[in-house]
């Protein structure tokens, strides 16, 4: 393996610390010495969703108007296959149970179990507020009616992904549920297997064989899937799960259409360590994240030189080793990935809440300590036993996370992704005829008398 090392060094200019002729596989930047606004010099993946809108429009156009003819020649063209009928078909789904390997059934059921666990906690209740005496605002909790859950399959399968869209939206209440993952040659243009069988476990029988932008659009018009016209896939409220930039771009396009959970970019990790941490486990993390896709994000925010030496030369030894080793080098020597050097734990806590991670990992003395003054990530690893690996398969927690920085303002996907708030107001006469004058005047101020109408025609025959 040919590693590549590129001089990205702090403040984009200042020497290097460290052995001199150590081989470096992360980009550096040095942000000791104080930097007022970090977020415009960390590292990122650079994607523009826009102009992949706009690749997409016509595809998403041709599904909404023709149907299983538009999906069936788009998944020939991107997957290089296209089923008859793209509905997979129930004795497929069970057959795919019965053929799992019995260890990867015990996981996914421990998978299924951990996170039924986790998210029935946070299941919501509906609470009524008297405002004042006959007054009262009751706020229900309504699930989605009908949900789409996109399951990739691409470089790698995701049956765990079924689990992480499905539990939360079965523990929420939703009453229908489809998933959509595209076709594989080895698997006679089913989805994968695994992902049928995971289906399976979890209840779930309506799945079709369709993927990237089509896919999106099917869910989201509606569509026949079958060239006779005799079998549809009924249009749905709501679309979650990640997928690659073309998924991403179909979920921007059609966001009003239907609901979403977030635009998923590629996977990233950040870790803030100190001179605590194992410089082996550091490395084994950053790897586990950078084989997901050439384009996936590690970066290790640490005030630590010596940790991030120790850490270059784990990955030196490590990276040849591992599986994926081209995807793994191209994600760790691109522009997204690099060690970010602080002053100490302070800065580095500012600099991991300026990158707003995807999956952030705290790998320090007092770990929780840290990880409780965190205010932006997807989710938070404390401690080095609290890997991501743990999370995208059996913490418990969910890993369908917010990427490229948008953990500022957004969560994970939840029990919550998938309800609604809807307020119930119940006002007697006397509660009303009590807050008449103060309607009247606001309405008078916004210059909508007809609002304050609505109010004081009720007492009309009062005031005569």
């Amino acid at each position: 393996m040919s590693r590549l090392t590129v001089p990205a060094y702090g403040r984009r200019g200042s020497a290097p610390d460290g052995p001199p002729r150590l081989a470096r596989v992360l980009n550096r930047i040095d942000l000791r010495g104080g930097v007022r606004d970090p977020r415009r010099l960390l590292p990122r993946a650079q994607l523009d969703v826009s102009v992949a809108v706009e690749r997409i429009r016509p595809l998403v156009e041709a599904v909404g108007e023709h149907g299983y003819p538009a999906i069936r020649e788009a998944s020939e063209r991107f997957d290089g296959i296209s089923p008859e009928r793209l509905r997979v078909h129930a004795e497929a789904i069970k057959e795919a149970e019965g053929t799992l390997d019995p260890r990867v059934r015990a996981a996914l059921l421990e998978s299924i179990t951990r996170a039924r666990k986790v998210h029935a906690d946070q299941r919501r209740t509906d609470h009524t507020t008297q405002v004042v005496p006959g007054g009262t605002v009751t706020e229900r909790w309504v699930p989605v009616d009908r949900v789409g859950l996109y399951v990739p399959g691409g470089l790698a399968m995701y049956p765990s992904t079924v689990v992480m869209n499905v539990v939360p939206a079965q523990a929420a209440g939703v009453r229908s549920l489809v998933v959509v993952s595209p076709p594989q040659r080895d698997n006679g243009g089913l989805p994968d297997q695994r992902v049928l069988a995971a289906c399976a476990l979890l209840g779930v029988d309506e799945v079709y064989a369709v993927g990237g932008a089509q896919a999106v659009a099917m869910l989201a018009y509606g569509a026949t899937v079958d060239p006779d016209g005799a079998e549809r896939c009924e249009p749905v409220d709501m679309i979650t799960g990640p997928g690659n930039i073309w998924v991403t771009a179909a979920k921007r396009l059609l966001r009003g259409v239907v609901g979403i959970d977030a635009e998923a970019g590629p996977t990233e990790i950040a870790i803030l360590a100190d001179d605590t941490a194992d410089p082996a486990h550091v490395a084994t993390d950053l790897i586990s994240q950078a084989e997901h896709d050439p384009l996936a994000a590690s970066v290790l925010v640490t005030p630590s030189v010596a940790l991030a030496d120790a850490v270059e030369r784990e990955l030196a030894r490590q990276v040849p080793a591992t599986k994926h080793v081209e995807r793994v080098t191209t994600a760790l020597t691109g522009e997204q990935s690099g060690v970010v050097l602080v002053d100490d734990l302070a800065d580095g806590l500012r600099v991991v809440d300026a990158y707003a991670a995807e999956h952030l990992e705290i790998q320090t003395e007092n770990a929780r300590e840290w990880a409780l003054r965190v205010r932006n990530a997807g989710a938070i690893f404390v401690g080095a036993w609290s890997p991501v690996s743990l999370g995208d398969y059996c913490a418990g927690s969910n890993h369908v996370l917010p990427t490229g920085g948008c953990a500022r303002h957004s969560s994970g996907l939840s029990v919550q992704s998938f309800l609604r708030g809807v307020h119930l107001v119940e006002y007697t006469r006397d509660a009303l005829r009590d807050v008449a004058p103060h309607v009247v005047t606001l309405a008078t101020v916004e210059d909508l008398p007809a609002h304050g109408q609505a109010v004081s025609a009720r007492f009309a025959e009062e005031g005569s």
